[in-house]
C-alpha cells in the first residue's frame, strides 16, 4: 500500500475555472476519492475542470478510467475536461498505450496564469 495522492480542488472564479491538483502515486485504492473530486467539479459547475497532473509520480489503470469518465461527464454537460502538464511520463506512457491521448486537451499553461509554462 502506498501513501495516498494529495488531491486539491480550487475553484479560480475570474478564469471560470475547477482546479483538481494530483501529486503522488495513483492507483485503485483512490478511486473513491477521485469520484468525490469529480462531484466537487459537478457542484462547481465551473466551464471548464483543469486537472494537474505534472506532480503524479505512478498511475496506473484507475486513473485512465478516472479521466475517461470524467471527460465523457463533462462532454454530457457541456463542459470541458483539460489536462494540465507537463504530464510526467507515466501518465503519458498510460495515455499513449491506452490510445485515448487523442481524446485530450493538455496544456501546460497553469489556470489563472497569463504565459506558457507554470505559474
Amino acid at each position: 500500500m502506498h501513501p495516498a495522492p494529495d488531491l486539491s480542488e480550487r475553484i479560480d472564479r475570474r478564469a471560470q475555472v475547477f482546479v483538481l491538483t494530483v501529486r503522488g502515486e495513483v492507483d485503485y485504492d483512490d478511486a473513491g476519492d477521485f469520484e468525490r473530486a469529480w462531484e466537487a467539479a459537478d457542484r462547481a459547475g465551473m466551464p471548464v475542470t483543469a486537472v494537474d497532473l505534472a506532480g503524479v509520480t505512478f498511475a496506473d489503470s484507475m486513473l485512465l478510467n478516472a479521466l475517461v469518465r470524467a471527460r465523457h461527464r463533462h462532454r454530457a454537460d457541456g463542459r470541458t475536461l483539460v489536462l494540465v502538464g507537463p504530464l510526467p511520463a507515466a501518465v503519458s506512457r498510460l495515455l499513449e498505450i491506452s490510445g485515448t491521448a487523442e481524446l485530450f486537451t493538455v496544456t501546460d499553461v497553469r489556470p489563472g496564469s497569463t504565459g506558457t509554462g507554470g505559474g
